[in-house]
């Protein structure tokens, strides 16, 4: 009697996804769609081609290869620019004052030490003026909004050497988070700096100056740059104050998620929001406007990114679906539970299967 067929051991399966990684990578013109059904999947670390999978799953290098060194070096030098113009104190990427920037509009700008030359100001222009135009007030908030980025980047996951320490290294590392950050405050004046955003740019630059490519490596803090617009370019709505209470905002969102959860489980859905009390608002803000980067340890919200940029509509909707997945995987335990110990949980997530809750959320499709 013949033997049934041996199933492929989980090391097989790695290396299968690899080699067809890379030989999706290898064609003249990217099967985007191909590209993105693979590293939906997760892309193998081993391989060392998450950097250059993720910049093409955000659009920043184009579908044919022949055209990367030129983009590329075009997107770069435009960084650099932006550098120049908005971090004229920066030298070899490194920032050595506490966030001085060029002019972007013609108005008068700080100087280095952060204060206004006296013939730049208005005479009617008063020190403890809020209006819009009064360029004390801009000078203030600038400094406010240079404090927060500061904070913020010294508190990007304190617990990995790569971003935090005494290191040469995590300071340039912070140095870049720091001058990403402070660019796309200022070319977006609509929503500046929000809190948290530098926990959506951490994964971004751990990948890309990791890449075994010592030149893309050099070049991550413009390739993050771009990349992080990009992501953030889907995701705007949750930040954007003026929005948080329409269809498009966060609590559109929330209530997405809300309603998935009652098509695929209303028991859990009613026991949660209507015996329990505990909302989506009290524990999901966080998942969806941080992409689960505060959930799940560096190397799964690594694994988690694999899946979100392979959406080619964007993340949001993955999101939705894995942040629904979370709430089935822990139903016994929520439906014993009361608001207290429901909201303790879902705040402080249990470590679980990666590999599993993905699989759950593509179910939900």
């Amino acid at each position: 009697m013949a033997s049934s067929p041996r199933s492929p051991q989980p090391a097989e399966l790695e290396i299968s996804r690899q080699s067809r990684i890379l030989a999706a990578l290898s064609k003249k013109v990217i099967d985007l769609d191909e590209l993105r059904m693979l590293a939906a999947q997760g892309v193998p670390d081993g391989a060392g081609v998450r950097s250059t999978v993720w910049k093409l799953l955000l659009g920043y290098l184009p579908k044919d290869r022949a055209l990367w060194e030129q983009e590329l070096a075009k997107k770069r030098s435009q960084y650099e620019a932006f550098k120049d113009e908005f971090l004229p104190n920066t030298v070899g990427g490194s920032s050595t004052t506490g966030g001085s920037e060029g002019h972007s509009d013609g108005n008068a700008e700080p100087v280095e030490n952060g204060f206004l030359d006296r013939s730049e100001i208005a005479q009617d222009d008063h020190p403890l003026s809020l209006g819009k135009t009064s360029q004390w007030n801009q000078v203030a908030e600038h400094s406010e909004m240079i404090e927060q980025v500061d904070r913020d980047v010294k508190r990007t996951h304190p617990d990995i050497h790569f971003f935090c320490g005494d290191s040469s290294f995590a300071k340039s590392n912070q140095d870049s988070l720091r001058n990403i950050l402070i660019i796309f405050a200022k070319l977006n004046a609509g929503i500046r700096y929000v809190q948290g955003m530098n926990e959506i740019l951490a994964p971004l630059f751990f990948v890309f100056r990791n890449d075994p490519d010592y030149k893309n490596a050099n070049f991550a803090e413009a390739d993050s740059f771009f990349c992080f617009v990009e992501l953030l370019s889907g995701l705007r709505d949750n930040f954007c104050q003026k929005l948080d209470n329409s269809a498009v905002g966060i609590r559109g969102t929330l209530f997405k998620l809300s309603q998935l959860l009652k098509k695929y489980d209303g028991e859990l859905q009613h026991h949660l929001e209507i015996t329990t009390e505990v909302n989506p608002q009290f524990y999901a803000f966080r998942w969806i406007t941080l992409l689960l980067t505060q959930e799940f340890n560096f190397a799964d919200i690594i694994h988690i990114w694999d899946t979100l940029l392979s959406d080619p509509d964007g993340p949001q909707e993955t999101l939705l679906r894995i942040c629904c997945a979370m709430l089935i995987l822990v139903r016994k335990r929520l439906l014993a539970g009361d608001f207290s110990s429901n909201l303790k949980l879902l705040q402080s997530y249990p470590p679980t299967n990666i590999g599993h809750l993905l699989y759950v959320a593509n179910k939900l499709q």
